[in-house]
């Protein structure tokens, strides 16, 4: 699964009649005429959906981020915005500016889900990655980010996992000397398995074992409840342990890395727990849709506001 196109929606179709009834009638506000309509919902947590999430309501990327504005989101995610066109980055960060939503996570380096990079302790490899770093600090000026995603990638063939531990190690270290003067972090992913074989960095506990090691505040950890719940389970006991190195949160339920409410994640529970232990930073909506067509946005919409609802 190539999360960089990870934008479209499921492939099952139907009516999503209480989202419907709920919230049928939204439209998104006209960025021509100035005018903010009354935000349909307040949330308790910065739930953050992605460029696509609600493409049957808005094609323009402006006009999507006031439409998910106007529902009450006030964060947004993108994981391919480095590699957008500057006039497009441009684009975003005013709409994003305009409606009061803040920037979450985009993907900060090349090797993300590749072939072995950071494990390896190759320094052609590694040099790439700090360049990509380096050009990812000007990408965050322009749209106020403070967070973006890396990954070590996959595993070595034939490198004792305590030698590829430590060129990781090295390499965020060297990462976060770069981020650290700007005030920007970068959140380590752990990925499971079953959708991205072979990769070095799967387990929550191996996650914080690594920014300890780099101790530093650029440094922290994407915590993705979908590619947990796949991996460990046991989410709040793993956030809990993890509490002092979570940077940022992702959801997905599981099965189907859909809306909360599709699978079988608690994800009242989960939010609530995260809420009350004080977190404000944003939890990015990287998942599909359920169903299609603009009902399937809507139904989008209701999973939140049912999740948020303790």
């Amino acid at each position: 699964m190539n999360r960089r196109e990870f934008l479209t929606t499921a492939a099952s179709a139907g009516a999503a009649a209480i989202a419907t009834t709920r919230i049928l009638g939204a439209q998104a506000p006209t960025p021509q005429n100035g005018e903010a309509t009354p935000k349909k919902h307040t949330f308790k947590l910065r739930y953050a959906p992605h460029m696509g999430m609600f493409a049957n309501h808005a094609k323009d990327d402006a006009d999507q981020i006031a439409f998910f504005a106007d529902q009450g989101f006030t964060a947004f995610e993108d994981n391919g915005f480095r590699g957008r066109p500057k006039e497009q980055q441009e684009k975003i960060a005013k709409a994003l500016e305009k409606y009061g939503v803040a920037m979450g996570v985009f993907v900060a380096a090349d090797n993300a889900w590749g072939a072995p990079t950071l494990t390896t302790g190759d320094a052609g490899a590694r040099d790439k990655f700090l360049a990509n770093i380096k050009e990812s600090v000007e990408v965050a000026k322009r749209c106020r980010a403070k967070w973006m995603t890396v990954v070590p990638g996959t595993a070595a063939d034939n490198v004792p996992v305590g030698i590829q531990t430590a060129n990781v190690i090295e390499t965020l270290k060297r990462a976060a000397a770069i981020f650290e003067p700007h005030g920007l972090v970068m959140v380590n992913e752990p990925l499971n398995w079953r959708d991205h074989p072979g990769q070095f960095l799967r387990y929550s506990d191996q996650a914080y074992a690594l920014m300890k090691a780099v101790a530093s505040p650029a440094c922290k950890i994407l915590f993705d409840m979908y590619h947990q719940q796949v991996t460990e389970g046991n989410l709040i006991p793993n956030i809990d342990r993890c509490w002092d190195e979570i940077g940022y949160f992702q959801i997905g339920d599981n099965p189907g890395r859909c809306e909360p409410g599709t699978g079988e994640v608690n994800y009242r529970n989960v939010f609530k727990h995260i809420q009350q232990k004080g977190y404000a930073g944003i939890l990015g909506m990287e998942h599909g849709n359920s169903k299609n067509g603009r009902e399937g946005e809507l139904a989008v919409i209701e999973a939140y506001v049912e999740a948020d609802r303790y």
